[in-house]
């Protein structure tokens, strides 16, 4: 639980500066391993530490570090930015961790059909397995494994110690950004956030991402920040002072409006997914299995009645939600983990984002012009889909490694309490008002463009200023037309820009998505020259990197809230 809830500080930290969040389970597994094996060399502990412990805490620590999806990283933050006022930490605790425990047990029905009778891949949850293998076989390649990912995380601590901590007895400071020479439209190029920033998350982000992707993200950041911010700066469109969170008010149109459209017709083709999700779900409430090696049915319905009545409740009691429209975002839920379940299962990737929009769009139907109820129902079927995936995706690895379901159940229930407390404390250190979101400290761009979806729906189209009109259909237009010659044109798919990738990079700072680039193109020429050694470090050192600056970045936070030191 205390490595879980570590894990998920560094995924809050990843989330609001990036907007994207990374697995936890392979490093999870390799810090577990690490630290029994030095324990029991201390002599702490008596015998080893067995493969299916270490799968039992990287069920723990996985469900901890995915978290940030109840909301934390999203639909809080997007609704703090539009009400101006900070929600209260015993109201998040109590609602993220409600949603988080019912995507739990909405995962049941589905385990013994997706996992054991039609053995979908789930690659992450074999990539967890086999890493696990790989280190109780006791080989040099795991012990590289974890000297690697220690000395990057050190690495990463010591960057975020030199460069955020501010004190009289510290000699020397890193800057937080290198700055480019010379002028962009008579201004600096940081203006325009154009800059080499000193961190090495988004270089291990960008390692992790893959060249595709960050190929696309830099591409879209030039046209942004080098072609459209300083047109609509020199038109007078965007504030005259310039910074991240004035480009982004305009920009993120674009942008949302790409990821918008491009999530939901990806979703629209994998249809047939859809109905095998379905039909399998159907086959898995007929019985189908054998119950007493499973975790039993009768789970599910009592956990549904509880945790679905409690988010209910809570949908009432903190944003004002009229029942029938929370029993139908818990409804939506259901189908939502159905299908997040079922495309991981099969694509490694879950469609939280372009599920939780759909929600987005029935309730501005439904509730015409209620922002919260817009956001807290989606954060609610997003959080449910999210946290089935994970379960299913970490009872893949305990398939393979003959764990006990049950076991891995209630690892989930343990995860989620730990990664509960830890984000909402973090997130309450780290993010002291509302106006720090949506700033070049904490971009959030993935809460940018839920708020934006949400006022959007509430306003209406023709409310909007007339540029903005015209860079919501050229985005929604651009995001079609890339999933079309992705699915026609496949042989050229890694020529095309990532959808993805391509709309974040109009929510996202340009000094991060040039960081992000430099990792992708070390990740790319080491894997181009020695695939071998690509295999063993690209993973460890990334996580590392990101491990170690986001939780000293965190403890820096902590240190200056508790007034030891100067952050």
């Amino acid at each position: 639980m205390l490595l879980g809830g570590f894990m998920s500080l560094s995924n809050l930290y990843t989330s609001l500066k990036l907007g994207w969040s990374f697995g936890v389970s392979i490093t999870a597994g390799i810090l577990a391993w690490a630290i029994f094996l030095i324990l029991h060399r201390m002599r702490v502990t008596r015998t080893h530490f067995g493969i299916l412990e270490n799968n039992a805490m990287q069920s723990v620590a996985s469900a901890a570090g995915y978290m940030t999806g109840g909301g934390t990283a999203a639909a809080i933050p997007a609704l703090m930015m539009i009400s101006g006022e900070r929600m209260d930490p015993l109201k998040m605790f109590v609602w993220i961790g409600a949603i988080a425990m019912l995507g739990v047990v909405m995962a049941i029905p589905m385990k013994q059909q997706m996992i054991n009778i039609e053995k979908l891949t789930f690659p992450s949850g074999v990539a967890a397995a086999e890493t696990l293998r790989a280190l109780h076989a006791s080989g040099d390649d795991s012990r590289a494994q974890a000297i690697w990912l220690a000395i990057s995380a050190g690495f990463g601590a010591v960057i975020s110690f030199l460069r955020d901590v501010k004190a009289t007895w510290k000699p020397w400071a890193l800057p937080g950004q290198f700055e480019f020479p010379g002028l962009l439209a008579g201004q600096p190029f940081s203006k325009f956030t154009l800059a080499i920033e000193g961190s090495g998350i988004m270089i291990g982000a960008g390692a992790i991402m893959g060249f595709r992707s960050a190929w696309s993200m830099l591409l879209g950041a030039g046209i942004n920040y080098l072609l459209l911010a300083p047109w609509l700066y020199r038109e007078g469109i965007i504030d005259a002072k310039l910074g991240y969170k004035n480009i982004v008010a305009w920009s993120v149109w674009l942008g949302s409006s790409m990821l918008l459209t491009s999530g939901l017709l990806s979703f629209a083709f994998q249809w047939r997914s859809v109905a095998r999700a379905l039909r399998s779900t159907l086959d898995a409430f007929q019985g189908r299995g054998k119950e007493d090696e499973e975790v039993p049915m009768s789970w599910f319905f009592a956990g549904v009645v509880v945790f679905g009545a409690l988010v209910v409740a809570l949908e009432k009691l903190f944003f004002d939600i009229p029942v029938w429209m929370g029993v139908i975002s818990v409804l939506l839920g259901f189908f939502t983990a159905i299908v997040a379940s079922r495309v991981t299962g099969e694509t490694d990737t879950t469609p939280t984002g372009a599920l939780g929009k759909i929600t987005q769009i029935t309730f501005g139907v439904l509730s015409p012009g209620n922002i919260t109820t817009n956001l807290m129902t989606a954060n609610v079927t997003g959080g449910v889909g999210l946290h089935a995936a994970d379960l299913l995706t970490d009872m893949k690895s305990g398939y393979l490694l003959g764990a006990d379901p049950r076991q891995q159940f209630w690892a989930q229930f343990f995860g989620v309490t730990a990664g509960s407390f830890a984000v909402v404390g973090a997130f309450n250190i780290l993010i002291k008002s509302p106006d720090d979101l949506g700033t070049d400290k904490w971009p959030a761009p993935g809460a940018i463009t839920w708020k934006n979806v949400a006022e959007m729906l509430a306003k209406g189209f023709d409310t909007m200023e007339p540029t903005a009109q015209i860079a919501l259909l050229v985005g929604g237009g651009i995001g079609i037309a890339l999933v079309l010659l992705e699915r026609f044109l496949p042989k050229l798919k890694p020529w095309i820009p990532s959808p993805s990738g391509l709309g974040l990079a109009f929510t996202t700072p340009g000094y991060n998505t040039l960081s992000m680039f430099i990792g992708a193109v070390i990740a790319l020429v080491l894997q181009k020259t020695n695939p071998k050694l690509a295999g063993r470090v690209i993973v460890p050192v990334s996580s590392g990197l990101i491990a170690g600056e986001s939780l000293m970045a965190v403890a820096v936070a902590v240190g200056a809230w508790m007034g030891w030191i100067e952050g």
